[in-house]
């Protein structure tokens, strides 16, 4: 990093917070707090004035908040770095803001120090997510591709589970028709559909994926 400074404009609706913050970044060679706010429009109006580097703003605040704001800074001042710094570890929360053009995404329990790393990461380019907020992410991740699991699972009709029971187990199309009482059209049309809603299009993902679900014995 360059001698310069990162400039940074503080923005919360909490007086204390926002003394909080300046102290624990106060002294620190890299940084250099130009400014505050209370709210989101208040910070556009400061940053138009300061130009800083990196915005630090919280999300819950009046008049204008960190979701609106951070979408602002996106489209009318798009080279600053919009950092979040929130009590909230919700995944919808960080997604949204994500979305709203926030380059990261720190909780108010960090040390100064992890604090200053996420200043210095976004003002580079970087994207920065707390460990918190990391694990918000990840954890709900997990939860969604468990419910989008059971939801291809149930997708598939009974017959279907059938026969790709029957494929996973190294059956041929004849085979299963057999197995099945079914013709071998039939057995064909089953497999078609299942790899339409699996999105799987080969006999060894077919395979993978009944033994992963426990849709073999």
């Amino acid at each position: 990093m360059s001698d310069k400074k990162i400039r940074v404009v503080l923005v919360d609706d909490h007086p204390l917070v926002l003394d909080g913050i300046s102290a624990r970044l106060e002294g620190e060679p890299t940084i250099d707090v130009v400014g505050m706010a209370n709210d989101g429009q208040q910070a556009l109006q400061v940053a138009a004035e300061l130009t800083p580097d990196v915005v630090l703003m919280d999300v819950s605040m009046p008049v204008m908040n960190g979701f609106e704001a951070a979408e602002k800074f996106r489209d009318e001042q798009p080279n600053i770095k919009v950092l979040i710094l929130s009590m909230h570890d919700d995944r919808e929360y960080i997604v949204k803001l994500i979305k709203c053009g926030a380059a990261g995404y720190v909780l108010k329990d960090v040390s100064s120090s992890e604090l200053i790393t996420a200043i210095e990461t976004v003002f580079s380019g970087g994207s920065y997510f707390s460990s918190g907020a990391s694990q918000a992410l990840f954890s709900q991740f997990e939860q969604e591709q468990a419910v989008n699991e059971k939801a291809e699972q149930e997708a598939l009709t009974g017959r279907e589970k059938d026969v790709l029971k029957l494929v996973a187990e190294g059956n041929s199309n004849k085979e299963i028709a057999r197995t099945l009482d079914i013709s071998v059209r039939t057995v064909e049309t089953h497999r078609q559909n299942i790899k339409n809603k699996l999105d799987i299009h080969t006999a060894a993902g077919l395979t993978r994926y009944a033994i992963d679900n426990n849709l073999v014995d």
